[in-house]
């Protein structure tokens, strides 16, 4: 940590889930609980079905809006047949993050072995708006947060984390019109 101020970051979380309600949905209340906990702002939250579309709509909405700097999106990560997020969330991507992943399964494989191997947990930017796409195990999210994304989101955070670059996302936005 550095001499830095913090910044706050406003991030919506969107749980992807034929079955789940706010009330019963472990991961995102997780993950509503450590943005709040951490000093960030929770701008929404929403549950949406495992259809790409209906993911879709509601993230490009959230990318398209200002506000939003970061989507956490929980579920549908898995190889089942109506596992999409992964799918939904690529095709709006500008840029993957391939790194998260990479790292998000290797801080996995030390708890859960090979067990790893079926997650398909993937980050990316759309329009200078972050998006990380995590499991919809509570112990998943809550690893992806404490391990990495906590850090990410604090500017103080050394030696390089994602909010200082947040004002240059949109340089050379091939030609989209971006949020500013």
């Amino acid at each position: 940590m550095t001499n830095r101020e913090f910044i706050q970051v406003s991030i919506s979380v969107l749980t992807i889930s034929d079955s789940r309600s706010f009330k019963d949905d472990k991961s995102g209340n997780l993950l509503e609980k450590k943005i709040i906990e951490s000093g960030h702002k929770l701008f929404d939250r929403k549950i949406v079905r495992d259809e790409i579309i209906d993911i879709q709509n509601v993230s490009k909405a959230w990318i398209d809006n200002p506000s939003i700097e970061v989507i956490l999106s929980t579920g549908g990560t898995g190889l089942t047949g109506r596992d999409v997020s992964p799918e939904a969330f690529r095709e709006i991507f500008d840029k993957e993050i391939e790194g998260f992943g990479e790292l998000f399964r290797q801080l996995s494989f030390k708890k859960i072995g090979t067990s790893t191997l079926q997650s398909r947990a993937v980050a990316g930017v759309a329009n200078g708006t972050y998006i990380f796409v995590l499991p919809g195990s509570p112990s998943a999210c809550k690893d992806a947060w404490d391990d990495i994304l906590v850090h990410q989101f604090d500017y103080r955070h050394k030696p390089c984390n994602f909010v200082e670059i947040m004002p240059r996302l949109l340089e050379n936005d091939l030609g989209r019109s971006g949020k500013n």
